[in-house]
């Protein structure tokens, strides 16, 4: 039996979380020994998985900063997953073959430290150097070290892995010392048992005389661009007629951690916003949903905005798709590669119009999403199946222990 540990800074219930859990789910069904380590752990913030007796969980360094005085938030991640590290290695006993880490790579020389080496499988989301501003010459200098940290480390790894075609070729124009180094795609997964539930009721989330309902689920982020779904919201507003706009609701899903400013503070900016733009009667916020919510929605509504630029992959437009629910989403990023244009949903501009334009024809042919929702069944089946993903991952982890 094989065993792999997960090193993950925060198991929250974002994208990159989602990809873990499955994984380490995926290895399990193939008869390996899993366990997930983190530096964070919120049995009341994550995913229903993460409280299954038999998927471990082990927390260590949430006592460490988070930040300092709210700066060196990518420091401070850094010197949690060190921390997690060497608490794996010299204190908890535990004995493994493989570490599957990702996000953050500084840990990976510390695994180096076992007496047997032991091998590693660095999952990359998107380098961490690209996931902020360089607005100030002391931000730069900051970096600096940290991302040349990065590069290093992550060509420490026995085996990289990116979660899309256009995250490779970031990944090759990123860190230009590891071009010697292959990256294969290994796509996120869904867990169709998951989604296959049967959907409950909305307890009066969106009122029963709407008919057309748009949803956005992301984080609540200021990158994620949430605020195009609003403004597209209003730019339809003046598209449809009086009756038609009566039956036209929003509701914005996003995942929110009172640990996060930005969360805290973002949430509050959309609310403005939606006031500003007189959309309060047709918009709806929902924080932290439960995974019983989130397929409830995907269930009723007509149709998912989902607004990130050069958005990494994105697991929600699959979701959507798999639910039957076409998808609007930026063409850039992932969105290029899980969607087809007009076949699963609309590919657009990042502008107010563009997306407009997309809901419109939702609202004025109402039977298309049908069509598009049985297309995307039928594409998300044959490309991002859990048992493709748990073959692929199996196979990596088998070379690596051979």
């Amino acid at each position: 039996m094989v065993n792999v540990v997960f090193l993950h800074p925060d198991l929250g219930i974002g994208g990159a979380e989602r990809l873990v859990v499955d994984a380490a789910l995926a290895l399990r069904s193939k008869g390996c020994k899993v366990q997930i380590w983190t530096a964070h752990y919120d049995p009341d913030h994550c995913f229903s998985e993460t409280k299954d007796p038999d998927l471990p969980i082990v927390c260590v360094g949430d006592w460490l900063p988070t930040s300092i005085c709210g700066y060196f938030h990518a420091l401070c991640a850094y010197i949690r997953m060190v921390y997690v590290a060497l608490f794996l290695i010299f204190f908890s006993g535990v004995e493994f073959d493989v570490v599957f880490c990702d996000q953050v790579s500084a840990c990976i020389p510390v695994i180096r430290l076992t007496r047997r080496k032991k091998k590693v499988l660095f999952y990359c989301h998107f380098p961490d150097q690209l996931l902020t501003a360089r607005s100030s010459f002391l931000k730069r200098l900051y970096r600096a070290p940290i991302d040349r940290l990065e590069e290093a480390t992550t060509g420490m790894a026995d085996c990289v892995v990116v979660n899309s075609q256009f995250t490779a070729g970031v990944f090759k124009r990123t860190f230009k010392s590891l071009s010697s180094v292959h990256t294969d795609v290994l796509y996120p997964s869904l867990n169709f048992s998951t989604f296959d539930t049967e959907p409950t009721e909305l307890d009066g989330l969106i009122p029963t005389e709407k008919s057309f309902v748009f949803l956005s689920i992301n984080r609540y982020e200021r990158k994620k661009n949430l605020a195009l779904a609003l403004e597209a919201l209003k730019d339809l507003q003046g598209r449809l007629s009086g009756d038609e706009w009566k039956k036209v609701h929003l509701v914005m899903a996003g995942g929110y951690d009172e640990r996060v400013p930005e969360n805290v503070d973002h949430y509050k900016e959309l609310k403005d916003l939606s006031t500003k733009l007189g959309l309060s009667d047709s918009v709806s916020f929902l924080r932290s949903f439960s995974d019983k919510q989130k397929i409830s929605l995907l269930h009723h509504c007509t149709c998912v905005l989902y607004t990130p630029s050069n958005e990494h992959f994105g697991i929600v437009p699959v979701e959507a798709m798999y639910m039957r629910c076409p998808v609007i989403a930026v063409n850039s990023g992932g969105p290029l590669e899980s969607i087809a244009d007009g076949e699963t949903g609309f590919l657009c501009d990042p502008q107010p119009a563009c997306f407009a334009e997309a809901m419109e024809k939702f609202v004025k042919d109402p039977g298309q999403r049908q069509g598009m929702g049985e297309a995307g069944r039928e594409r998300v089946l044959k490309r991002f199946s859990l048992d493709a993903f748990s073959e692929q991952l199996y196979q990596y982890i088998c070379k690596l222990t051979e």
